[in-house]
C-alpha cells in the first residue's frame, strides 16, 4: 500500500510502499477513505512532540471502511464506516483509567504518533477506540470531527454555563465549536492574528458576534475563553479579557512558552486549565450532538502525495476551516 512516512522529525514525509497491516486481536483493518490534517500532525512532523514511532505514518482524523476483523473483534461489521481519533489505546489499569480519566492514562497510545495513522491507503485500529460515523456526513465532512471536533468539544465542556466565550485562533476546531455554541445559544467572540481579516470574516460568517485581532479587547467581558492557537503569549491576553471567575482553557497538546504576567490579571478566581487528549465518553457525547444537527465543516482535500504541501499551508496559517488527504484522489 502507499503511505506517507515520517522517517525523522523536521524532515518532509516520504511516499513509500509498505505492507498492508494485519489486524491483531480486537483490531479492525480499515480501507482509508479520507484523513484530516490536524495541527497536532504538524507538531509531530516538526519535532515539537518528541519520540514518535520510527517510520511513522501520521494522521489521526481517519474515516475508513472496515474490511477485516481481528480475532475477537465484533463491535463493527465488515463494510461499516468508522472514524479513528487521536486516542488509540489506553492501559485500562492505571489510576486514571480506573477513575474515568483515561485521557490521562500513564501508558497511552496515540494514532499517528505512537501508532501508525491514516496518511495511507490502509490502517489498523483498536475497535474499542473507534466511532461509527453519523450518516449526516460525507467522508470528508466527517474527518475534522475526529480531532478538531472531539478535542475542541472537551475544551468547550470546561466552559459549561458560560454564555460569552472567546475563541483565540479560528481554525479547524473553532469553526466546528462555534456551530455547537450557536446551537446552544452561546455568544462567541473570535480572535485571530493581527491582520488576518479573512479569518475574522470567516468567524463572522459562521455566527461570531464579534471578531478582532488577538491584541484587541472584546466589547464586553468574557465569561470564558478557549485558546486554540499554540501561542503561550495569548494566555495573558485572554486573562485580561475574561471577567472574575472566568476560565481560560488551553486546547492544544503543544504551546510555546507562557510569558510572565502580573498576578492581578489572574486574581479574582480566574483559572487557567489545559486539555489533555480525550475520553471515549467525550466522543460518544460529541457524536450524539453531531447527530442532532449537521455541523458544516469546511474541508479542502489533497491527494495523499501532496501531504507535505498541505502541511505547509497549515504551518503558514493559510487555511480557512480544515484540510484532508484522500488516498485515491488523483493529482
Amino acid at each position: 500500500m502507499k503511505a506517507m512516512v515520517l522517517e525523522k522529525p523536521q524532515a518532509p514525509l516520504i511516499l513509500k510502499d509498505i505492507p498492508i497491516p494485519d489486524p491483531g486481536p480486537g483490531e479492525i483493518l480499515l480501507e482509508v477513505l479520507v484523513c484530516g490534517i490536524c495541527r497536532t500532525d504538524l507538531h509531530v512532523v516538526d519535532g515539537e512532540l518528541p519520540n514518535p514511532k520510527p517510520n511513522l505514518v501520521p494522521g489521526h482524523e481517519v474515516v475508513g471502511i472496515v474490511r477485516k476483523l481481528g480475532a475477537g473483534a465484533k463491535r463493527f461489521s465488515i463494510g461499516q464506516r468508522v472514524g479513528v481519533p487521536w486516542l488509540g489505546k489506553t492501559c485500562g489499569q492505571c489510576k486514571f483509567c480506573l477513575s474515568g480519566k483515561e485521557n490521562l492514562c500513564d501508558h497511552p497510545e496515540f494514532t499517528g504518533y505512537t501508532l501508525d495513522g491514516g496518511y495511507a491507503e490502509w490502517m489498523k485500529a483498536d475497535e474499542r477506540f473507534c466511532y461509527p460515523i453519523p450518516t449526516l456526513y460525507t467522508d470528508k465532512e466527517a474527518a475534522p470531527l475526529l480531532c478538531a471536533g472531539l478535542i475542541g468539544f472537551r475544551s468547550y465542556r470546561h466552559l459549561a454555563g458560560s454564555e460569552r466565550i472567546g475563541f483565540y485562533g479560528f481554525g479547524a476546531a473553532a469553526h466546528i465549536l462555534i456551530q455547537i455554541a450557536n446551537y446552544q445559544a452561546k455568544a462567541v467572540y473570535s480572535f485571530s492574528r493581527p491582520g488576518d481579516k479573512d479569518s475574522q470574516q470567516f468567524a463572522l460568517s459562521l455566527g461570531a458576534v464579534w471578531a478582532g485581532d488577538s491584541t484587541s479587547s472584546p466589547p464586553v467581558p468574557l465569561e470564558g475563553a478557549i485558546i486554540f492557537a499554540p501561542v503561550g503569549s495569548l494566555i495573558p491576553q485572554a486573562l485580561q479579557a475574561v471577567e472574575k471567575g472566568g476560565k481560560v482553557v488551553c486546547a492544544g497538546i503543544y504551546m510555546t512558552d507562557i510569558p510572565s504576567f502580573p498576578y492581578k490579571i489572574l486574581w479574582g478566581e480566574r483559572q487557567i486549565v489545559s486539555v489533555a487528549n480525550l475520553t471515549r465518553q467525550d466522543g460518544e457525547e460529541f457524536f450524539k450532538i453531531a447527530s442532532n444537527f449537521k455541523i458544516q465543516t469546511h474541508v479542502e482535500v489533497f491527494p495523499l502525495n501532496e501531504a507535505n504541501e498541505a502541511l505547509e499551508r497549515l504551518r503558514k496559517g493559510k487555511v480557512q476551516g480544515a484540510l484532508a488527504l484522500i488516498p485515491n484522489k488523483e493529482c
